[in-house]
């Protein structure tokens, strides 16, 4: 699997690279990217099974990357891995494209569930 992780804090980017490595999924590659506009063209050109992506980030925040490159018809897995998810941010995200929501902090249990429920 080839993922694409957006958060602008790295250490955040290491834990979530962390938990997918101790999940049960065979990780191929791992590409970051500090916020939605240095993603934006990384996910347009590249092939990823999924896309993790924080919520809120500076210069491009991850609802307008979602609808981004869902507009430049990128149909890759999509989840948000935010601090906060009330039922209206989930139910902004899920009808611009996100597949599945994972709360900080997490495990990579409940990491897995929210893919898995997806």
């Amino acid at each position: 699997m080839n993922v694409l992780i957006v958060d602008d804090s790295k250490a955040m980017r290491m834990i979530v690279t962390r938990t997918l490595r101790q999940m049960s999924i065979t990780v191929s590659s791992i590409t970051e990217a500090a916020d939605g506009s240095e993603a934006l063209p990384i996910a347009k050109a590249g092939k990823f099974d999924l896309i993790i992506c924080d919520w809120n980030m500076p210069i491009m925040n991850g609802i307008d990357f979602l609808r981004e490159i869902r507009k430049a018809g990128v149909r890759t897995r999509f989840g948000f891995c935010t601090s906060e998810a009330t039922p209206d941010m989930r139910a902004l995200g899920m009808q611009a494209g996100a597949q599945f929501f994972v709360t900080k902090p997490f495990t990579a249990d409940t990491f897995q569930l929210a893919m898995k429920a997806a």
